[in-house]
């Protein structure tokens, strides 16, 4: 038979018989050789016909890559990029995934989940992963990643979840100035998670506004100085503030009592001043923590009998 023809039909029964795009094969071709201890179904030349383990299609088009905690080892492939329908990719919990996060991850325009929590990648995060335009979670928890933290996460309008604590970024806490982004623009976010990295200067005031629906602020054992700001007292939805293990100072602000669905308020391991803060209207505070810092000395507040849910003091 004629090469060319045998060729033909090699192509013409791969079309075919396969369920997945062509591009998208070849993509998790290369993650496939770039990574140790894939899951043993990885063969063949069909992802989405093969039922993979850990991988979604739809349309013939991978859509989700989910492999928590199976042992991968390797680093993570620019050429990921080119899986353009991935909605989510989920690759926590493998210690042994390192390197640095592509800077053409940016191009997986439809993603909507990235969480690649308990890895050990390094390196900066993507400047422009705030072209992530439908991303609702960024949670890069419990790495080792370096440098400021983006200003472009702030046009990450839709999104739910940041979280890039324990890891070793530095810098300020980037707020919105002029043409340039900050995480102040994240109004429908819930989740500001942030604590055990290297942040440096003070808590900008101009980072929380009313019209918020802040959950969890956390900026606990980092290098921040200065005072809490007034503003925060804005964010009536808050349950959670941790901003303990840093060096922060002066009285804490008064109208931290019109949080009254907070739940966790931990300020301990700071140089705070002044008098202990009056607390009685958060009817809902279930853990206080106030120790290691310098308030007024006083006896014990009575206010904080009127803390009926109070479990930790």
């Amino acid at each position: 038979m004629c090469p060319k023809v045998l060729t033909f039909l090699l192509v013409a029964s791969f079309q075919i018989y396969t369920e997945t795009y062509g591009d998208d094969f070849t993509v998790m071709s290369i993650l496939k050789d770039a990574w140790e201890n894939t899951p043993r179904n990885w063969v063949g030349a069909d992802p989405c016909g093969g039922k993979w383990e850990g991988i979604s299609c739809h349309n013939s088009r991978v859509t989700s890559i989910t492999l928590a905690a199976v042992g991968l080892t390797g680093e993570l492939s620019g050429d990921i990029s080119s899986l353009s329908e991935l909605e989510s990719l989920d690759l926590s919990y493998n210690t042994g995934l390192s390197g640095t996060l592509p800077a053409s991850i940016v191009n997986l325009k439809k993603l909507k989940i990235l969480k690649l929590v308990g890895c050990r990648f390094s390196g900066p995060i993507p400047e422009l992963i705030g072209s992530l335009q439908l991303l609702e979670s960024l949670d890069l928890n419990s790495n080792r990643f370096t440098g400021p933290i983006p200003h472009s996460i702030g046009n990450l309008s839709k999104l739910f979840l940041l979280d890039l604590s324990n890891n070793m970024l530095d810098g300020a806490i980037p707020v919105s100035s002029g043409t340039t982004s900050g995480l102040d623009m994240l109004v429908n976010a819930n989740h500001f998670h942030l604590g055990g990295n290297q942040l440096s200067g003070t808590i900008p005031k101009e980072l929380f506004r009313s019209n918020m629906t802040l959950i969890h602020v956390l900026l606990h054992d980092n290098n921040l100085t200065g005072s809490i700001p007034s503003t925060l007292g804005l964010v009536h939805t808050l349950e959670a503030v941790r901003f303990e293990g840093n060096s922060l100072t002066g009285p804490v602000p008064p109208n931290l009592n019109n949080l009254t669905t907070l739940k966790t308020l931990i300020l301990s391991n700071n140089k705070f001043t002044g008098p202990v803060p009056n607390l009685t209207g958060m009817a809902y505070l279930s853990y206080l923590d106030l120790s290691n810092n310098s308030f007024d000395a006083s006896d014990f507040p009575l206010s904080f009998s009127n803390l009926r849910a109070l479990t930790t003091l």
